[in-house]
């Protein structure tokens, strides 16, 4: 929502030659503050819910939130104000944090009973954002004492890049596997088949981020690497989409959450088509034009808004889950499709509908209304997305009165007849589920 709004109050602020301080302040909001930080909070529910992770909360992962929080604002508000000294310092926080769930993360990931080719897009996610952090804490030393060689804008792009593939996109994909056929939701896709976006998008991250540093001419065959491991995920959600499975009992069309994924998907073929003709394109007022396009499809329109979607369907099961061990596994529980507030969600999707392309669109000629609307009109979707994630979290946390602990079915587990829960105190009990909210699994053993 700080990334809207400060665009939105001021656009003129973010227009222009991309390389500028402000730009580089929204954008980390975006990138860290949304994007990232998303994907570091949804380890701790996705883990244990979808990869098979025993990945409990503990003293050290408060305190790696704490130094990425603390982290980010320092970083984004020293480029702000242009104080690079403040910077790198601030980097190297972010990095700390990031270090610290990493590890907690590469640990948990071995004994997961989990499809190889999944645990290696996961591993090699982290893997890539300690690069990224490094790069990020050099990049920003740099700025003060010029420790790095080449040229300021490429070092920047390798940086960007390797997040945006080898951090986010990888992570997105990896978990997407495992993610899309519950939002869908349809058969989940195994094989070897899945070592492909791994095998192309590692090649052409690590490729992008080594070739843009040297000022490689193989620049553009590594953009092309990275477009073909987005175009065989891309291939495995259309097999997806063909093999529908049953949906929950009840649940409200149409889908929002299945609407923003197909959006977000569709923007990242946007976003690999631009990238690989700015690959070959010479520097150019067009080409600068369209980067700006560009970063907007690729960050906005499809990693932060496929986040929004499969959080429409993963925070739901998340606060089911809570408040059903809340009750002493007793008390009957509103279904997961039940928690979100459609109303919101009716209202947010429009918004991103049309908000996306016209901030991009506004960047890319110049014109400061479009920009202003654009902003304007996310920062609405943002905020109604924001208000219905703090009513499903809160919804986690209610504890109804009276309640003992045996076991009894709600509602939405009628017709189930795949389910079992384990009675105990807490949520990390819930085990065997092999069919939940349409994603088919094998239980834990």
């Amino acid at each position: 929502m700080l990334a809207f709004a400060s665009v939105a109050l001021a656009p003129r602020a973010v227009m222009g030659f991309y390389y500028h301080p402000r730009l580089a302040a929204v954008v980390h909001l975006v990138t860290l503050g949304w994007i990232s930080s998303s994907i570091l909070g949804a380890v701790y529910v996705v883990g244990p819910m979808a990869l098979r992770m025993v990945l409990p909360a503990r003293p050290i992962d408060y305190f790696a939130w704490a130094c990425t929080s603390v982290g980010i604002a320092g970083l984004v508000s020293h480029l702000w104000i242009a104080e690079f000294s403040g910077v790198a310092w601030s980097a190297l926080t972010v990095a700390a944090g990031f270090t610290l769930v990493a590890a907690r993360v590469l640990t948990g990931l071995r004994p997961a009973a989990l499809p190889r080719p999944v645990k290696l897009h996961v591993a090699f996610a982290f893997v890539n954002v300690l690069g990224t952090a490094a790069m990020g804490v050099l990049l920003g030393f740099d700025k003060v004492h010029d420790v790095l060689p080449g040229l300021v804008v490429t070092n920047a792009f390798a940086h960007a890049h390797l997040a945006a593939i080898g951090w986010a996109g990888m992570m997105v994909v990896g978990v997407g596997y495992r993610l899309l056929p519950m939002v869908l939701p349809a058969a989940a896709p195994a094989g070897r088949s899945l070592y492909l976006s791994f095998v192309l998008l590692e090649l052409g991250a690590a490729g992008l981020f080594v070739g843009l540093l040297m000022r490689s001419p193989l620049v553009p065959a590594f953009a092309s690497v990275a477009d073909a491991g987005f175009l065989a995920f891309l291939a495995h959600a259309v097999w997806m989409a063909r093999r529908p499975r049953r949906a929950p009992p009840g649940l409200p069309r149409p889908d929002y959450g299945v609407y923003h994924v197909v959006a977000a998907l569709g923007y990242l073929g946007a976003a690999c088509l631009l990238g690989l003709w700015l690959s070959v394109t010479p520097t150019s007022d067009v080409a600068l034009r369209v980067s700006l396009a560009y970063g907007v499809f690729g960050l906005v329109g499809f990693l932060a808004q496929i986040i929004v979607g499969m959080e429409a369907r993963i925070l739901p099961v998340f606060a089911w889950y809570w408040a059903f061990a809340n009750s002493g596994f007793e008390d009957p529980v509103p279904p997961p499709h039940q928690i979100p507030r459609r109303p919101l969600q009716r209202l947010a999707f429009p918004l991103w509908l049309v908000g996306v392309p016209m901030l991009a669109g506004g960047l890319f000629a110049d014109v400061v209304p479009l920009v202003a609307a654009g902003a304007w009109l996310l920062l609405a979707a943002a905020m109604l997305h924001t208000a219905n994630v703090a009513i499903v979290v809160r919804h986690a946390y209610r504890r109804p009165a009276g309640t003992t602990g045996t076991a009894a079915e709600t509602p939405w587990m009628h017709g189930h007849r795949n389910i079992r829960i384990a009675i105990g105190p807490s949520v990390e009990r819930v085990s065997g589920i092999r069919q939940l909210e349409g994603c088919e699994t094998q239980p834990p053993k």
